[in-house]
């Protein structure tokens, strides 16, 4: 709450830039502590406009349709909602100020009381998957507990309506973490490491360096969850100071699955069995296991550990079946927003697949994919702004479709796919050429696949 004070004495306005939900909550939980507040977007709409008139009444100075750079300028600090892409202007024009600016998942942790700790979930992959089971098992155990962060109530509403859980699973991004220099979790977890977001990084260390930022407060009595597989997160991890336990599919840590015997295990001891665990494919295992270590160490014992995961179901939009269609089942994997997420979901299927790839360009080729593929994909749908590389990339070593509207990708799959077969939405890009995000691109395959 010092740095409260501190923006409080300078007498200057807080600039948040960004509107959505997490915006929002910034601007109101500012605006609770009697801070002058500017808040902009460059969208407009009825949403923004709706957000917009409640800001206004809680005190608000408020802007649609762009931002104020010389404001932004003059301000005490700026506030930036997850999504904001790094280079806008109106960031570009504070770090030329040099001004603080402070993610809101930052300024929300400063607000937390201190009956409440935070478990900080990041890594490529697997983040909301782990983060949701972390909350899940927390509550099957007995905790208050939520999700908080990318996924959930934004950290800053939490902090604002004054009684916070005793737990929150906090999914964070690189570029939350490159903006949060207070954030101290009581309980860090690294689900892996892979190439990604290349078009706003200019190398692949850059990324690695935001996601190393998870470790900037540790000391002696931290604890960090960490993936013994992935030779990227064991370099990472080398050295950092705090107690480590750690998770493989592949061999013996602290949580490890016994693939012989088909258990996931903590030690010694078995947890359940892998029939057991509602969730394909084996980095759903290793999510598992992150999630239960989480969970034993707050204090969970065994037993409701194995009743939480027996009970969790697979969030939407990751892996997630929909129906199966004249012997043909569908699969949303919206989220895979990256080809190692992709590879992912494809590692999890035991069976021949259709593969709908395509979106806006992340920068990571796509030959990669090839070795995956060559197997079992019946054929890819390439469509978007990347479909033309995609068919570069892949089409000399695998069928190819191009297609062209969502409606014309998911036409072109059925006419793929045979009885038996899966039709996979893996993208491997984001969404932003056809969408507004990765939801709304899941919930148009979901829709139209119920609708056959």
């Amino acid at each position: 709450m010092a740095l409260f004070e501190v923006w409080r004495r300078s007498a200057r306005e807080v600039a948040v830039v960004g509107l959505g939900k997490s915006g929002v909550a910034a601007s109101l939980l500012l605006r609770s502590e009697q801070l002058p507040v500017y808040s902009s977007d460059t969208g407009t709409g009825a949403p923004l406009e709706s957000a917009a008139a409640a800001l206004r009444e809680a005190g608000c100075a408020v802007e649609l349709g762009g931002h104020d750079l010389d404001r932004i300028r003059r301000a005490a600090a700026v506030i930036v909602a997850p999504g904001v892409p790094p280079d806008v202007p109106a960031l570009e024009a504070a770090r030329a100020a040099g001004l603080a600016i402070v993610a809101e998942v930052d300024l929300g942790f400063l607000a937390l009381p201190g009956g409440s700790r935070c478990v900080g979930i990041t890594g490529t992959n697997g983040k909301t998957t782990t983060t949701s089971l972390i909350s899940h098992l927390l509550v099957t155990g007995g905790y208050q507990a939520e999700t908080a962060g990318n996924i959930g109530r934004p950290l800053s509403k939490v902090a604002l309506d004054g009684s916070p859980p005793q737990w929150i699973a906090l999914e964070l991004s690189s570029f939350q973490l490159h903006d949060a220099p207070h954030l101290r979790p009581a309980i860090g977890v690294l689900t892996n490491l892979a190439p990604n977001h290349l078009d706003r990084y200019r190398t692949l260390d850059e990324y690695y360096g935001d996601k190393a930022l998870l470790f900037r407060h540790a000391g002696a009595r931290s604890i960090w969850v960490s993936n013994a597989d992935d030779p990227a997160v064991e370099r990472m991890v080398v050295g950092i100071s705090g107690t480590h336990l750690r998770f493989s599919t592949l061999g013996l840590a602290e949580g490890w699955f016994d693939r012989a015997g088909g258990r996931l295990m903590l030690g010694d001891a078995a947890i359940l069995r892998r029939a057991e665990l509602p969730l394909l494919g084996d980095h759903n295992v290793a999510n598992a296991l992150a999630a239960a270590l989480v969970a034993a160490r707050v204090g969970c014992s065994l037993d409701r550990i194995a009743t939480g995961l027996r009970t969790f179901r697979a969030i939407p939009h990751r892996v997630e079946p929909i129906r199966e269609v004249g012997g043909v089942i569908w699969i949303n994997d919206s989220k895979s927003t990256n080809i190692t997420s992709t590879e992912v979901a494809v590692a999890a299927l035991d069976r021949p697949f259709v593969l709908l790839l395509g979106g806006r360009h992340k920068g990571e080729p796509y030959g990669r994919l090839a070795s995956r593929l060559k197997d079992r994909c019946r054929g890819i749908v390439a469509y978007g702004e990347a479909g033309p590389l995609i068919v570069r990339d892949l089409g000399d070593r695998l069928l190819v479709v191009p297609a062209g509207d969502f409606a014309d990708v998911l036409e072109t799959a059925r006419g793929l796919a045979r009885p038996g077969d899966a039709v996979l939405l893996s993208p491997a890009c984001s969404s932003y050429d056809m969408f507004r995000n990765y939801e709304e691109r899941g919930d148009r395959f979901r829709a139209a696949v119920e609708s056959m």
